[in-house]
């Protein structure tokens, strides 16, 4: 498969099979990750995968715990402006349709948010850590290095979904995994075989037309 296919079929799966992928080609494509790109080559993430009996316990514990609502773990700035606004409310909207869950029915909404806690029963979840202190730029290869896991994933036949959810819950996940109190988990990532028979699976997110935000010069 090449980097454009693999770009082209990779999408966030929220049902997953029972079937487990082989242990040695998670890891494999973990550590093939770790071939990212990285400013000053810091290599600043921190992974920690889970299956079985471990993954079982983090959902768990991480139920059993408040949200954590300060600026270190929102997804979205305050007050989101346009595009992006408009962008993230059609995406919802999109989402939800997918399950026919209707605007105003809150009960299904939350339930379907909820399924992030059981990373939407896909059998491995990844959380990517990372040491707070760092700045914007290590962010930055955070993104490189899940995009580069995703890809691998998607080469395998395997199916991923990127969660910010678990940022939210740092005071549940830091004690269970044991962290540095200079770590936080930045994000996690459900990894699996997708169940394509769900209709959620079959959705999926449009993207902006280039004129929004592609510019060339001296082309």
């Amino acid at each position: 498969m090449s980097v454009e296919s693999a770009l082209q079929a990779r999408f966030s799966a929220r049902a997953f099979t029972a079937q487990e992928p082989d242990a040695a080609l998670v890891q494999r494509i973990l550590v093939q990750a770790a071939q990212a790109a990285s400013g000053g080559n810091l290599q600043p993430w921190q992974v920690i995968a889970l299956r079985g009996s471990a993954l079982e316990e983090l959902v768990t514990a991480v139920r059993q715990s408040p949200a954590d609502d300060n600026d270190n773990t929102q997804s979205y700035p305050a007050n989101l402006w346009d595009p992006y606004r408009s962008r993230r409310y059609k995406n919802g909207e999109d989402l939800y349709a997918s399950l026919q869950i209707g605007r105003d029915n809150k009960p299904a909404r939350l339930e379907q948010l909820a399924k992030n806690f059981s990373f939407f029963g896909a059998p491995v979840g990844l959380l990517i850590c990372v040491d707070h202190r760092m700045g914007n730029a290590q962010w930055a290869d955070l993104g490189i290095y899940l995009q580069s896991l995703m890809l691998l994933a998607t080469e395998h036949g395997l199916a991923t979904c990127p969660q910010g959810f678990w940022r939210r819950y740092q005071s549940g996940l830091k004690p269970f995994l044991n962290l540095p109190d200079a770590y936080m988990v930045a994000f996690g990532v459900s990894l699996g075989y997708a169940d394509m028979s769900a209709p959620i699976n079959q959705w999926r997110a449009d993207r902006a037309a280039p004129q929004e935000w592609l510019q060339l010069r001296g082309f």
